[in-house]
């Protein structure tokens, strides 16, 4: 469904051009000090305004409406709304008869029988994400001393990012982008060996923001081409670390307390101005689509802080759960 979590909870809601979107947040511990001005800084991360980005610009301003009471967390339920107001919603008409390729607009219409919101792609939009990261600055807090930073290595399969985007909007076309995480001073033996794995609890919600195609952790594909000998990482002292970590500082599912490091593939956004044929469904064939609207030439450039919000909900959640099973850790 629409939400994650088996301690720490998180629930997105609305669409992109309702009237509001959010989350609520559940099984935060109580006492922890937030108020609206600490969402801020991620919220600002994935806003629109540079090169590359949408023109559409919406002012993503946090309301607390519930589970925050003199600046604490009171353990209740946290509820984190923002408004839309920059909405041209007559952009997306025609998308209804005439899905774009490679986007949600015709399994939306199988799933939800017809009646799913076409504004602004819904509730399949990437705006949807704001509610991510603003839980994943809550996880951030309960994560502490280990911190996840994430950032764009590449565009359309160029490390010079500039150019690639130049590129891309010069040809009214898009691209795509890798990402990489890292976090730092992660807490060791979060995770289980198999169905709840750092690795599993990681992509299930990496693989929730839209347009993520791939991940890898550690040396990721290139291990398969490795000898055992080659990527074994080397354990150089009494706290586990590791002369190189191939692994991605994850062993059998569970952290070992080096860096987590993993890679994640960004598709080029669906929405492109190059003109594409799909099936319209009004005339029974397939006909030539121009899309109009506002729309990221490479989405990849607001994705970095969305990785590290969902990176963190991950391990807030494990960790939550270790300490439920076992307690505070001597680790």
């Amino acid at each position: 469904m629409n939400s994650f979590g088996e301690v720490f909870r998180v629930s997105l809601f609305g669409e992109s051009h309702g009237n509001s979107i959010g989350v609520v947040i559940d099984g935060c511990p109580p006492g922890l000090s937030v108020d609206a001005g600490d969402f801020v800084p991620d919220l600002s991360k994935r806003q629109s305004g540079r090169k590359g980005t949408t023109v559409r610009h919406e002012a993503d301003k946090p309301e607390i409406l519930s589970g925050i009471f003199n600046g604490r967390t009171t353990g209740s339920p946290i509820t984190v709304v923002t408004r839309n107001s920059d909405k041209i919603s007559s952009d997306y008409d025609e998308f209804r008869n005439m899905p774009r390729p490679g986007h949600a607009d015709f399994v939306a219409g199988i799933k939800y029988s017809g009646f799913s919101d076409m504004r602004g792609s819904g509730h399949f939009s990437g705006r949807i994400t704001w509610g991510l990261v603003a839980a994943g600055v809550i996880a951030k807090m309960i994560i502490r001393p280990s911190e996840t930073s994430a950032k764009l290595i590449s565009a359309g399969g160029n490390p010079d990012i500039e150019s690639a985007i130049g590129k891309a909007m010069s040809e009214n076309d898009s691209i795509g982008g890798i990402i990489e995480c890292t976090v730092r001073n992660p807490s060791k033996a979060l995770g289980e060996p198999f169905f709840y794995s750092v690795e599993s609890a990681v992509s299930h919600l990496v693989f929730s923001i839209p347009a993520i195609k791939g991940i890898e952790f550690g040396s990721g594909f290139a291990a398969a081409s490795m000898k055992g000998s080659v990527h074994n990482d080397p354990i150089i002292d009494g706290t586990g670390k590791t002369l190189t970590n191939n692994a991605g500082g994850i062993n059998g599912g569970i952290t070992n307390g080096n860096d987590i490091v993993f890679r994640v593939a960004v598709k080029p956004t669906s929405s492109t101005g190059v003109e594409q044929q799909t099936y319209d469904f009004s005339s029974g064939h397939m006909a030539a689509l121009k899309v109009r609207g506002r729309h990221d030439t490479c989405i990849a450039l607001r994705m970095p802080v969305i990785v590290e919000a969902a990176t963190a909900i991950a391990l807030a959640d494990l960790m939550l759960i270790d300490r439920g099973i076992h307690g505070t850790r001597n680790v």
